[in-house]
């Protein structure tokens, strides 16, 4: 499928480049998005999470009351988890939650993603463009000429460029990633995609 390459100022360019249909073309699968999506996820949390259990609990250790004879029930230590204060039953321990993929399906979805975001026209085809330093305004313009202002937009650029990634560091809807790093949660969390021209290219080479 052909897509019009678009310049910064948002104006067509006469131009047109062609998507690789082995990217593009694929049938979305949505259940390796679902599986991509949730690992991703599930790597992003840290699993420090922790409570302390009566074995840990800082406490006397001495028998609260005398075992029968009080007409309520037996306690033996003010650590037990029926008082407060007291040590939690079966609390959170730091764990990982990552899960292992395969490399063919963690691929596939990836292409799923990038189908469905091609169905839907949620892709834009930029010329290549750079900045001399940092510049947010600039970023932003390029946005609204796009008409994107409003919208979560991820650039895909085929290098690392500190200078873009810098612009877009401050506003708040805008991302900026490298072919190399693009993932399939990445895609989805964006209203739309656009691709610098030179990133199509690095896909072929990378993804296809």
């Amino acid at each position: 499928m052909k897509l019009e390459v678009f310049s910064i100022k948002g104006e067509k360019t006469g131009k047109e480049v062609e998507l690789p249909q082995e990217i593009f073309g694929v049938e979305p699968n949505e259940h390796v998005v679902y599986l991509a999506v949730r690992q991703y996820l599930a790597n992003q949390r840290q699993g420090t999470h922790k409570s302390k259990e009566r074995a840990e609990i800082a406490g006397s250790t001495r028998k609260l009351k005398k075992q029968k004879g009080t007409g309520t029930a037996r306690a033996g230590s003010i650590k037990s988890p029926v008082f407060r204060g007291g040590g939690r039953v079966f609390g959170p321990r730091p764990r990982s939650y990552s899960f292992k993929l395969n490399k063919k399906v963690k691929a596939l979805a990836r292409k799923s993603a990038l189908a469905s975001k091609l169905q839907k026209n949620e892709i834009i085809v930029v010329e290549d463009f750079t900045f001399d330093a940092p510049q947010t305004k600039a970023y932003r313009e390029i946005l609204a000429n796009l008409n994107l202002a409003d919208k979560r937009s991820l650039l895909v650029t085929s290098a690392n460029d500190q200078n873009i990634y810098g612009s877009s560091k401050n506003l708040k809807k805008a991302s900026v990633i490298r072919v190399d790093d693009l993932h399939t949660y990445a895609v989805l969390d964006n209203n739309c995609l656009i691709l610098s021209e030179s990133s199509i290219d690095k896909m072929k080479e990378l993804f296809a």
